[in-house]
């Protein structure tokens, strides 16, 4: 499977989107069409982590004070499915590989084990 992850209004994701080729990927934009619970819990399977997933630089992120709570698992799961924006972006599923945000590295060995 090759899957990614991502919101189109985000010009990180656009640009990273261009970078990679996705030839034979199936793309989902978030906003238009949310993760679901089965989704959420395959991206968990692969990154053993809801905390990973989570992007803990979102506005709401912060508007919410969510820094200064003690969050669970359970509390990042159920954050997840309830608003797009707290999924961390893009993500990539290559195989039984998952590649998790925009950081160089992760970028790099997006680009590594697709050959790129």
């Amino acid at each position: 499977m090759q899957k990614v992850y991502y919101l189109q209004t985000c010009d990180t994701c656009r640009r990273i989107l261009k970078e990679v080729n996705l030839a034979g990927f199936e793309k989902q934009e978030i906003k238009a069409n949310p993760i679901s619970v089965k989704q959420l819990e395959e991206l968990h399977q692969l990154s053993k982590s809801y905390e990973a997933l989570f992007n803990k630089r979102a506005k709401l992120y912060k508007s919410m004070d969510l820094k200064n709570q003690d969050l669970t698992e359970t509390d990042y799961r159920q954050y997840l499915l309830d608003e797009y924006t707290f999924l961390k972006r893009p993500v990539f599923v290559v195989d039984d590989t998952i590649f998790i945000g925009n950081s160089p590295k992760e970028i790099e060995r997006l680009k590594a084990k697709l050959g790129q």
